[in-house]
């Protein structure tokens, strides 16, 4: 991506938005939320990973790296095609309203998708059955193994049990087990099929309306995928696995802004050499898939395709890791061949936060992708911060925060009175403004020179701590974070409009 236009968005996942059922879903407040952004000036909305989400919520550990989060589902559409009644979305429970409590949501929403799923097969539709069947067709090179582990895992899982203690014909994914397996749980793999249908539908009605309204969205891939995914289980080979099938190695980063023991992650590490061998075709399938949800694709630590940080399986915490070699260029090189434009050019922005080498940035130039400046870690009193404005080029994305950050108001808050005072004098600005320095960084960030701007819905909105989305050094709690209409002023969308406008952001 070279000469990127100006352009502005908003960063906020679905399951954040509004609604009745316990999680934000792809119902009515996703289009009302489209219909915001184009009033506000913007044309870009960010979304994290659409995948369902694993341990701690998180949407970086899901058990796909291609299916669709089944809780994204909008039941109310499933009822409109005749698939639930009213009397099925009752009783209704009283759900937090500024968090997703996930177990009620599950406990809420997989009934009726499977109650859905029961009618849609008893409705025998013509065009409905040819219109699913269209769809297992076109996905059955992840679909297929992705609803037999999903069924797996429900008949053989449960109280943290990995995809290895399955019984071992089944973990090893012998043939005939498999076979046996496919029919036994034929209704269990047909529903997951079926969630998937419907995920697919709706995502991509939002995201046809979303284009429509000239608003591009912004997905995201994470690098790695979870240890218990239909991936691994999959795709053992790929993967850097010791002979029960159980991660050697896991991955992570060393001590960094957010943690002074490091990340370990846990992922299982990659066998890069397999992935050469077949050509990255999995990659390559995966990036297919990621690009079809979404315009622009944002890959979350970038910098691990140059060198990433491997630690010992057995370590309870990132410190004693090590570098090791990646892919470098040659994977890019595959997905350019097989994806890119007339000119092999991708739709992807470079994650490349953290501990970044000229390497790292050698890598990132030579594909030609822009990179990711956050203000929130510009202000260290340094005039050659990199993250500071005036060191930018135009090939940037910037950020006030990223969904591991805080809210600008609650970073702000937790400043000591040098670093306040060393802000407000790189703004030129005065003690009175401290009450809207969310404003004061939106607007740093909208005049800055990197062409593409997005912003955290809680900083839009000026929200404390209390609202963060993750927390990196926490396993729970996070990605809880919701919002609602009422906390949406008139003033917000033309603030940002505004600020669109003076600063050549606003696209027609």
């Amino acid at each position: 991506m070279t000469s990127l236009p100006r352009r502005n968005g908003i960063l906020l996942h679905p399951t954040s938005l509004p609604g009745a059922h316990g999680c934000g879903d792809l119902g009515p407040a996703a289009y009302h939320f489209v219909d915001w952004l184009r009033s506000a000036g913007q044309t870009l909305w960010q979304v994290l990973p659409l995948g369902s989400v694993g341990p701690g919520n998180s949407p970086y550990i899901s058990p796909s790296a291609f299916a669709g989060n089944e809780l994204l589902i909008d039941l109310g559409q499933l009822r409109d095609l005749g698939w639930l009644s009213e009397a099925d979305l009752r009783p209704l429970p009283v759900f937090p309203a500024d968090r997703v409590d996930y177990d009620a949501s599950r406990r809420y929403r997989l009934p009726r998708l499977r109650q859905a799923a029961k009618r849609f097969v008893e409705r025998r539709d013509a065009a409905q059955n040819a219109a699913f069947a269209r769809f297992c067709s076109a996905a059955s090179g992840w679909l297929d193994d992705y609803a037999l582990f999903m069924a797996l895992d429900r008949a053989h899982g449960g109280d943290g049990r990995m995809w290895q203690d399955w019984p071992a014909t089944l973990a090893r994914r012998q043939a005939d087990a498999l076979r046996a397996a496919q029919a036994e749980h034929a209704d269990e793999i047909a529903f997951w099929k079926f969630c998937q249908w419907r995920f697919a539908e709706q995502w991509a009605a939002v995201k046809r309306y979303a284009n429509s309204h000239r608003i591009e969205i912004v997905g995201d891939l994470p690098i790695f995928v979870a240890a218990h995914s239909a991936d691994v289980w999959a795709n053992p080979g790929l993967f850097d696995l010791d002979l029960q099938g159980r991660p050697r190695v896991v991955a992570g980063v060393p001590p960094d802004y957010f943690s002074a023991t490091g990340q370990r992650w846990g992922n299982p590490l990659y066998r890069w050499s397999a992935h050469a061998a077949e050509g990255y075709r999995w990659w390559v399938a995966r990036m297919r898939q990621t690009m079809s949800l979404c315009d622009v694709v944002r890959i979350d630590h970038f910098r691990g395709f140059e060198s990433f940080w491997e630690i010992p399986a057995g370590a309870e915490t990132a410190i004693d890791g090590e570098w090791r070699p990646g892919p470098g260029e040659a994977v890019f090189t595959a997905m350019r061949r097989e994806l890119g434009d007339s000119q092999g050019r991708l739709p992807i922005i470079a994650e490349d936060l953290g501990i970044i080498t000229p390497e790292v940035n050698a890598l990132r130039l030579a594909i030609g992708l822009p990179g990711m400046r956050i203000l929130q870690f510009a202000f260290d009193g340094d005039a050659r911060n990199p993250y500071l404005p005036h060191n930018y080029d135009a090939n940037t994305v910037v950020y006030t925060g990223t969904h591991d950050n805080d809210t600008t108001r609650g970073w702000w808050e937790s400043l000591g009175h040098p670093e306040q005072a060393y802000v407000r004098a790189y703004l030129g600005v005065e003690a009175e403004a401290d009450s809207e320095m969310h404003w004061q960084l939106i607007r740093l960030a909208c005049a800055s020179v990197a062409a593409l701007c997005i912003i955290p819905m809680q900083d839009v909105l000026g929200l404390d701590s209390a609202h963060r989305m993750n927390e990196p050094s926490q396993s729970e709690g996070s990605w809880e974070w919701r919002f609602s209409w009422q906390q949406v002023a008139d003033g917000h969308a033309r603030r940002l409009a505004d600020l669109a406008r003076l600063y050549g952001r606003r696209q027609g």
